[in-house]
């Protein structure tokens, strides 16, 4: 009794620190298999795994090497022997013994548990997932049925992003046999976003923080819902409440600082310096940085960081398109006319680096590259009337009277007065390409 007592502490402690995961939509759960039968412990055994409840690794390896050199197919010498390994961190060893323990005992749910979890570790996610959906096959014995909702977690882990629904019933399965937790609940919200269920996600991240109003993690989710959703002042609201609790989680500060931005608050622009300031190398702050110093009218500023981004990225289409487009505001066109025809080069579906490059090609005296661009860009974005005026413009500086006239009447219908000093110049061009001679 007294043993059964220590091994039910070492079990415990074995998986308390393991991450959990979550189960396929309509597939069904294996069969259980019966209960295990305690099986006789060597006294080296015994004594191994003492040493591993002090985590006294080096004690517990010595006595294990020992008796597995005798005994080379004992299942639990073996699991014992890759946990020590697993827990020094000499991953190769404990997934080869944790596999031999596995092979010596087909049943052993803390072998195949074990092993699923450390090569979901190691990214081997296929052979993950085999190891865990046979471990809920099994009964759990000393470990509980806590241990087997692990596996289900882990499962769900797995295939949160390849199969949300599949992930929702994995993760169905672990709290049928285990009660929810807060991770429970955040991995059922994001689950429920990523299937389009945004009503569903709320209500999970709002339950998080009705218990935890500090959860990071819950008042990013929900800010990202109301972020898409254009709820601005909401979402502002929430982050500031969750900033005023961790004034510096750079996730959360860059939340506000692009809630701000949609909003056009000029607090935006010092948010994301400062920020920018405390994680220079982080890309995606850069980049927010550099959008808002354009749309705050800084060019040249918003350029310097986007030549940073692009040194690291020198063939990504929307960074070559937004420095192209930094570039027409410098009024350097021969840089823009070169940088949107490598964007073109790189991605020939972006529509937005067609527009850029017939704009630019205008500019440097290159009419028939601007049709040849405004053609190619109707192939994956609608005209408006920006694109009708550069059709007219083009056709225009080519002296082609009646397709310019066309494209000039085209514009007038579409800008409807929105754009009062290019219809003009239409109107203008229109009086002397449709003169009577």
């Amino acid at each position: 009794m007294r043993y059964l007592v220590r091994r039910t502490v070492f079990i415990v402690l074995l998986f308390a620190s393991a991450a959990g995961f979550a189960q396929l939509p309509g597939q069904k759960q294996p069969a259980q298999t019966a209960p295990a039968q305690v099986e006789p412990v060597s006294a080296q055994v015994a004594d191994a795994e003492a040493a591993i409840v002090k985590s006294d690794w080096k004690t517990a390896e010595t006595k294990l090497d020992a008796w597995l050199a005798s005994h080379p197919t004992d299942a639990r010498a073996l699991f014992d022997a890759g946990y020590v390994a697993d827990a020094q961190n000499r991953l190769e060893d404990a997934s080869g013994l944790y596999r031999r323990a596995v092979t010596a005992n087909p049943k052993s749910f803390e072998a195949r548990l074990s092993l699923g979890l450390l090569l979901a570790r190691q990214g081997k996610l296929p052979e993950a997932r085999t190891e865990l959906l046979a471990a809920t096959a099994l009964d759990p014995g000393e470990a509980g049925p806590a241990m087997k909702g692990r596996a289900w977690r882990a499962l769900a882990e797995i295939d949160r992003d390849s199969d949300p629904a599949a992930a929702s019933n994995e993760l169905i399965e672990a709290l049928k046999i285990s009660p929810e937790t807060e991770s429970d609940t955040l991995l059922a919200a994001a689950l429920a976003e990523k299937s389009g269920q945004a009503d569903a996600a709320e209500a999970a991240y709002r339950r998080v923080l009705a218990k935890d109003p500090k959860s990071e993690p819950a008042n990013a989710g929900l800010a990202h819902l109301l972020i898409v959703r254009k709820e601005y002042a909401e979402a502002e609201t929430l982050l500031r409440a969750a900033l005023a609790q961790a004034p510096d989680d750079p996730a959360l500060t860059a939340q506000l600082a692009t809630v701000l931005a949609a909003q056009d608050k000029a607090e935006a622009l010092p948010l994301l310096q400062k920020l920018h300031a405390a994680h220079p190398d982080d890309q995606a702050i850069t980049h927010m940085l550099a959008d808002v110093l354009a749309q705050a009218g800084d060019a040249a500023g918003s350029d310097k960081l986007y030549a940073a981004l692009l040194a690291a990225n020198p063939n990504d289409p929307g960074l070559l398109v937004t420095h192209g487009q930094n570039l027409i505001r410098q009024l350097k066109y021969g840089e823009a006319y070169a940088t949107f025809n490598k964007a073109t080069q790189v991605d020939p579906t972006n529509g937005d680096a067609w527009s850029g490059l017939a704009f630019a090609a205008l500019k440097v005296g290159q009419p028939s590259i601007t049709l040849h661009a405004l053609t190619m860009r109707s192939k994956y974005l609608q005209e408006v009337p920006a694109t009708y005026f550069l059709w007219a413009t083009a056709y225009d500086t080519l002296r082609d009277k009646l397709q310019a006239a066309s494209y000039y009447h085209q514009f007038l219908n579409a800008a409807a007065g929105r754009f009062p000093d290019q219809e003009w110049q239409a109107r203008q061009r229109l009086q002397v390409l449709e003169k009577k001679k």
